[in-house]
């Protein structure tokens, strides 16, 4: 059973950079797409980024695009999420999730997920 552990959350300025990793138990991992979600507790869970499991194709959410970066080391069973330029909105605690099978920006397809990192960009 794959376990996964996000991390690298903070408090940071308005403007500031953050980098958050995601380690999975298993080399299986390797092989899996990956998505970040984020969610505070006036939204639902929200799709941020996905990466598919070459790490040749990427996704971003249109509130990220551009400012943040996902991409995986081929040689570890870990996945980052690059923020910079961060926005006191971009405030949330972030997972990842990854599945065998599954690409995309549908959380509800996801299963297994990190016990997620929090963010918190003050102004």
């Amino acid at each position: 059973h794959v376990q996964l552990q996000a991390s690298g959350g903070g408090l940071v300025q308005s403007g500031g950079s953050l980098t958050l990793s995601c380690i999975a138990s298993e080399d299986t991992f390797k092989s899996w797409p990956v998505g970040w979600f984020r969610q505070t507790p006036e939204k639902e869970r929200e799709f941020v980024a996905s990466i598919s499991w070459s790490g040749r194709s990427t996704y971003y959410a249109d509130s990220v695009k551009g400012r943040f970066a996902i991409s995986r080391d081929s040689a570890k069973p870990t996945v980052y999420l690059q923020m910079n330029s961060l926005k006191p909105e971009d405030t949330a605690i972030y997972y990842c999730a990854a599945d065998p099978v599954y690409e995309g920006d549908y959380a509800p397809h996801y299963n297994y997920w990190g016990q997620g990192t929090q963010v918190t960009v003050s102004s």
